[in-house]
């Protein structure tokens, strides 16, 4: 069993015009060479529908140096219809976004909530102002 303690929350990068499913990621993951395709474990859409990515106890592919002792979770959005980068999230995905993260929390207490801006500074994902401050709740204790 893996040895989790972040859980690292990501954005899909596209426009509200545009959808990003599993099935798409994993389409998207595979053709830039991912060799178990989709990346993350989850992805929240926009309807608030929680989808199974990657298993748990499969290393993801979503944060470079980060993966190994991570768990991925990515929203459906992140840009405007401009393309540029916001915070697209629903209220039905906002609501299941905390719902999955509770769920998390409960399964890795340990772990610590960050964006993925949060270990990568060049990435605006998952274009949240403060991922830790909006779960501080969920954060170890």
């Amino acid at each position: 069993m893996r040895t989790i303690t972040l859980i690292v929350i990501h954005c899909s990068a596209v426009e509200p015009d545009q959808t990003s499913s599993v099935a798409q990621i994993d389409t998207w993951h595979r053709d830039r060479g991912f060799k178990f395709g989709v990346g993350y474990h989850y992805v929240v859409r926009r309807n608030g529908e929680i989808e199974a990515g990657r298993p748990e106890w499969l290393v993801g592919a979503h944060c470079v140096n980060h993966n190994k002792y991570s768990i991925g979770v990515c929203y459906e959005g992140g840009l405007n219809a401009r393309g540029q980068p916001a915070d697209t999230r629903t209220a039905a995905q906002k609501a299941s976004l905390r719902k999955l993260l509770e769920i998390l929390h409960r399964r890795y207490p340990r772990a610590s909530i960050v964006g993925h801006h949060d270990l990568n500074p060049q990435k605006a994902c998952p274009c949240i102002d403060n991922v830790a401050k909006e779960y501080a709740d969920l954060q170890p204790k």
